[in-house]
């Protein structure tokens, strides 16, 4: 199977943590089986991870579980995605941050990664991520740059990994890099995407709301 253009052969991506990463390309199943809630596999099947939604009164939040169900990563939003360790919101177990570019192409998704232990220049984003959940086509890259680290795409049924469906991608990860860390900025992708479609939904509501009531206070 291909490896990602431009993928790093010796580079070593640990976020999350070096237990995470395989010494060969990965390729992983993700599977949206409702709102917010992932199953991640391998090609064999194999459930590897779960993404699960927990959101607050305050803030939209997702939570990062191993095939034990223990936590790993948690993820929140506040005026951008914050992740830490398990299921701890200090600041001292933060793991990254991210900010949305400046510019964002038309119907994509776009989001830069900040980690929280960095000491070079703060301006600069250590991993960025491009294009859209919606339409399988996400790819990371290490920092602003273009390499790439994983790339998601459609599964296509002449693959016999698993039978087509629109809510199934593959994620496709160079060697050396933390696939932790790849599904968690998968999950922020697809919650970035979900929140959009949540409030274009509110907004065309209030809107018949109005035409519906504009004419009885007119009345």
């Amino acid at each position: 199977m291909a490896q990602p253009k431009n993928a790093p052969s010796s580079s070593l991506v640990s976020v999350i943590g070096s237990h995470f990463m395989a010494p060969h390309q990965l390729d992983i199943i993700v599977d949206r089986i409702s709102s917010g809630i992932l199953l991640i596999s391998d090609i064999n099947h194999k459930i590897m991870f779960k993404v699960k939604p927990c959101d607050s009164f305050l803030h939209e939040q997702r939570v990062l579980l191993d095939d034990d169900d223990q936590p790993i990563v948690s993820i929140s939003a506040h005026d951008g995605w914050y992740a830490f360790r398990g299921d701890s919101e200090s600041k001292s177990d933060m793991i990254f941050t991210t900010k949305k570019p400046c510019v964002i192409q038309l119907f994509k998704s776009g989001v830069n990664v900040f980690l929280a232990n960095k000491t070079s220049n703060k301006n600069v984003c250590d991993f960025k991520v491009e294009g859209s959940w919606s339409k399988r086509n996400c790819t990371i890259y290490m920092g602003d740059t273009s390499t790439t680290i994983a790339q998601m795409s459609k599964i296509q049924s002449s693959e016999n990994i698993v039978k087509f469906v629109n809510d199934k991608c593959k994620v496709t990860i160079s060697p050396n890099v933390d696939f932790a860390f790849v599904i968690t900025m998968i999950a922020i992708v697809e919650a970035m995407e979900n929140s959009d479609t949540k409030s274009k939904g509110v907004v065309q509501v209030l809107g018949g709301v109005t035409k519906v009531v504009g004419p009885i206070l007119l009345s």
